[in-house]
Protein backbone atom coordinates (compact mmCIF):
# COMPACT_ATOMS: atom_id res chain seq x y z
CA UNK A 1 0.00 0.00 0.00
CA UNK A 2 2.62 2.81 0.97
CA UNK A 3 5.59 2.84 -1.38
CA UNK A 4 9.30 2.09 -0.19
CA UNK A 5 12.14 4.49 -0.04
CA UNK A 6 14.11 4.92 -2.66
CA UNK A 7 17.16 5.11 -1.26
CA UNK A 8 17.27 2.76 2.02
CA UNK A 9 20.97 3.98 2.76
CA UNK A 10 19.37 7.00 4.10
CA UNK A 11 16.46 4.76 5.38
CA UNK A 12 16.45 5.44 9.73
CA UNK A 13 15.15 2.61 11.96
CA UNK A 14 11.44 2.90 13.22
CA UNK A 15 12.93 3.71 16.28
CA UNK A 16 14.92 6.86 15.18
CA UNK A 17 11.59 7.81 13.31
CA UNK A 18 10.05 7.62 16.51
CA UNK A 19 12.52 9.66 18.41
CA UNK A 20 12.17 12.53 15.47
CA UNK A 21 8.68 12.61 15.96
CA UNK A 22 9.22 12.78 19.81
CA UNK A 23 11.75 15.65 18.94
CA UNK A 24 10.13 18.06 16.79
CA UNK A 25 8.15 20.86 18.25
CA UNK A 26 6.31 21.46 14.60
CA UNK A 27 5.40 19.50 11.22
CA UNK A 28 3.29 19.78 8.07
CA UNK A 29 0.05 18.38 7.96
CA UNK A 30 -1.06 17.70 4.41
CA UNK A 31 -4.37 16.96 3.41
CA UNK A 32 -6.82 16.60 0.86
CA UNK A 33 -7.78 20.49 -0.21
CA UNK A 34 -10.67 22.11 -1.83
CA UNK A 35 -11.13 21.15 -5.69
CA UNK A 36 -8.32 18.14 -5.44
CA UNK A 37 -5.59 20.15 -4.84
CA UNK A 38 -3.48 19.41 -1.72
CA UNK A 39 -3.31 21.75 1.09
CA UNK A 40 -0.32 21.68 3.69
CA UNK A 41 -0.12 23.39 6.58
CA UNK A 42 2.19 23.81 9.72
CA UNK A 43 1.08 22.94 12.97
CA UNK A 44 2.68 22.14 16.50
CA UNK A 45 2.08 18.74 17.51
CA UNK A 46 3.14 16.07 19.89
CA UNK A 47 3.48 11.97 19.56
CA UNK A 48 2.43 10.21 22.20
CA UNK A 49 1.23 6.18 21.95
CA UNK A 50 1.99 5.92 18.45
CA UNK A 51 -0.20 8.75 17.54
CA UNK A 52 -0.47 12.60 16.59
CA UNK A 53 -2.05 15.43 18.12
CA UNK A 54 -3.20 18.66 17.63
CA UNK A 55 -5.37 21.24 18.26
CA UNK A 56 -7.20 23.37 16.09
CA UNK A 57 -10.15 25.92 15.91
CA UNK A 58 -13.64 23.66 15.23
CA UNK A 59 -15.20 26.72 13.02
CA UNK A 60 -14.85 27.01 9.54
CA UNK A 61 -11.33 26.06 8.39
CA UNK A 62 -9.41 24.30 5.62
CA UNK A 63 -7.56 21.51 7.62
CA UNK A 64 -10.75 20.51 9.87
CA UNK A 65 -12.92 20.89 6.38
CA UNK A 66 -10.50 18.64 4.66
CA UNK A 67 -10.32 15.89 7.08
CA UNK A 68 -14.12 15.91 7.18
CA UNK A 69 -14.48 15.27 3.61
CA UNK A 70 -11.22 13.00 3.55
CA UNK A 71 -9.18 11.43 6.54
CA UNK A 72 -6.28 10.33 4.84
CA UNK A 73 -3.46 12.81 5.73
CA UNK A 74 0.27 12.92 5.76
CA UNK A 75 2.13 14.33 8.25
CA UNK A 76 6.21 15.16 8.08
CA UNK A 77 8.64 16.52 10.49
CA UNK A 78 12.44 18.00 9.50
CA UNK A 79 14.98 18.45 12.18
CA UNK A 80 17.85 19.08 10.38
CA UNK A 81 18.33 20.46 7.01
CA UNK A 82 22.24 21.77 6.59
CA UNK A 83 23.31 22.88 2.65
CA UNK A 84 26.98 22.11 2.45
CA UNK A 85 27.18 23.92 -0.70
CA UNK A 86 31.14 23.01 -1.60
CA UNK A 87 29.57 19.24 -1.71
CA UNK A 88 26.82 19.99 -3.41
CA UNK A 89 24.68 17.90 -0.83
CA UNK A 90 22.35 18.52 2.10
CA UNK A 91 22.50 17.44 5.41
CA UNK A 92 19.33 16.24 7.06
CA UNK A 93 16.95 13.91 9.10
CA UNK A 94 13.45 13.41 8.35
CA UNK A 95 10.36 11.33 9.36
CA UNK A 96 7.27 11.20 7.68
CA UNK A 97 3.75 9.76 8.59
CA UNK A 98 0.46 8.57 7.08
CA UNK A 99 -2.78 7.91 8.65
CA UNK A 100 -6.04 8.63 9.20
CA UNK A 101 -7.08 11.93 11.17
CA UNK A 102 -10.40 12.02 13.42
CA UNK A 103 -11.73 14.98 15.41
CA UNK A 104 -12.05 13.36 18.85
CA UNK A 105 -15.79 13.83 19.64
CA UNK A 106 -15.38 12.01 23.42
CA UNK A 107 -14.54 14.10 26.62
CA UNK A 108 -12.06 11.66 27.80
CA UNK A 109 -10.23 12.10 24.79
CA UNK A 110 -9.99 15.57 24.11
CA UNK A 111 -9.01 15.58 27.57
CA UNK A 112 -6.20 13.36 26.76
CA UNK A 113 -5.00 14.93 23.74
CA UNK A 114 -5.08 18.35 25.50
CA UNK A 115 -3.02 16.89 28.46
CA UNK A 116 -0.49 15.55 26.03
CA UNK A 117 -0.32 18.88 24.08
CA UNK A 118 -0.10 20.70 27.46
CA UNK A 119 2.88 18.67 28.96
CA UNK A 120 4.65 19.10 25.90
CA UNK A 121 4.43 22.86 25.24
CA UNK A 122 3.83 24.38 28.78
CA UNK A 123 4.31 21.95 31.04
CA UNK A 124 3.83 24.40 34.09
CA UNK A 125 1.05 26.25 33.05
CA UNK A 126 -1.61 22.96 33.15
CA UNK A 127 -4.67 24.73 34.83
CA UNK A 128 -4.42 27.81 33.00
CA UNK A 129 -4.23 25.88 29.69
CA UNK A 130 -7.49 24.18 30.77
CA UNK A 131 -8.95 27.17 31.86
CA UNK A 132 -7.95 28.77 28.13
CA UNK A 133 -9.51 25.15 26.68
CA UNK A 134 -12.86 25.78 28.69
CA UNK A 135 -13.40 29.33 27.90
CA UNK A 136 -12.86 28.25 23.97
CA UNK A 137 -15.43 25.48 24.18
CA UNK A 138 -17.42 25.08 20.97
CA UNK A 139 -14.50 26.65 19.48
CA UNK A 140 -11.93 23.90 19.97
CA UNK A 141 -11.05 20.44 18.77
CA UNK A 142 -8.16 18.01 19.36
CA UNK A 143 -7.75 16.03 16.26
CA UNK A 144 -5.83 12.24 16.49
CA UNK A 145 -4.17 10.64 13.90
CA UNK A 146 -3.46 7.19 13.86
CA UNK A 147 -0.66 6.35 12.02
CA UNK A 148 -0.38 3.79 9.62
CA UNK A 149 3.01 4.19 8.15
CA UNK A 150 5.99 5.93 9.31
CA UNK A 151 9.67 5.88 7.78
CA UNK A 152 12.71 8.15 8.54
CA UNK A 153 15.80 9.57 6.22
CA UNK A 154 19.08 10.41 7.53
CA UNK A 155 21.30 11.71 5.34
CA UNK A 156 25.21 12.95 5.68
Amino acid sequence: MFREMRLKENMTTHEEAVAMFKEATNGVLAVMGDEGYPYAVPVSFVYEDGKIYFHSTSSISHKIDSIVKNPRVSFCVVLQDQIVPQEFNTLYRSAIAFGKARILSEADDIKHGIMCILNKYSKDYIDSGLAYRDAEDGNFCVVEIEIEHMTGKAGS
